[in-house]
């Protein structure tokens, strides 16, 4: 996880337990590809582990193979 996803993560009163919940069962949203490195990265859309709201979480694949948690938000937007 980078420090600038623990930082957003805080910022939005998330925890590691929502970042795992929302990889563990949600899908992936949006498909990127870096503008300079071509690198692919994924949007993860999936629940909290309050389930009240989803959260967004950005990651790519390292040149280790390991998954890099680039930043994660949460969508607070009320459905109606």
């Amino acid at each position: 996880m980078t420090t600038h996803a623990e930082e957003e993560m805080s910022y939005d009163g998330l925890s590691i337990y929502d970042v795992e919940n929302a990889l563990l069962h949600g899908r992936i949203a949006e498909h990127q590809r870096d503008r300079e490195t071509r690198e692919r990265k994924y949007v993860v859309k999936g629940p909290t582990t309050s389930q009240r709201e989803q959260a967004f979480v950005a990651v790519k694949f390292g040149p280790t193979g390991k998954l890099v948690i680039l930043t994660i938000y949460a969508d607070t937007q009320e459905e109606e």
